[in-house]
């Protein structure tokens, strides 16, 4: 069982990390996002439409992989 746990937290801090590069990407396409509006070559709604959705996907990605853990620990801890 402490063994199972173990591999819990080892899975718990692989989602943490694939969380964490998924925000990193965010923040990187957002910036490019608002550079393109500061250019001139989006409008702000263009820019605030787009930064919507890059937030949604982003989302909808993080909440996929807390439910991969979710099962995964369910697995685990399964005897």
């Amino acid at each position: 069982e402490e063994r199972r746990k173990e591999f819990c937290k080892l899975a718990s801090k692989f989602a943490e990390e694939g969380k964490v590069a998924l925000r990193n990407i965010r923040r990187d396409a957002i910036e490019k996002i608002k550079k393109a509006e500061k250019d001139g070559q989006l409008s702000e709604d263009q820019s605030r439409d787009e930064q919507e959705t890059i937030q949604k996907e982003t989302d909808s990605y993080i909440n996929d992989i807390e439910k991969k853990l979710s099962e995964k620990e369910a697995e685990i801890l399964k005897v």
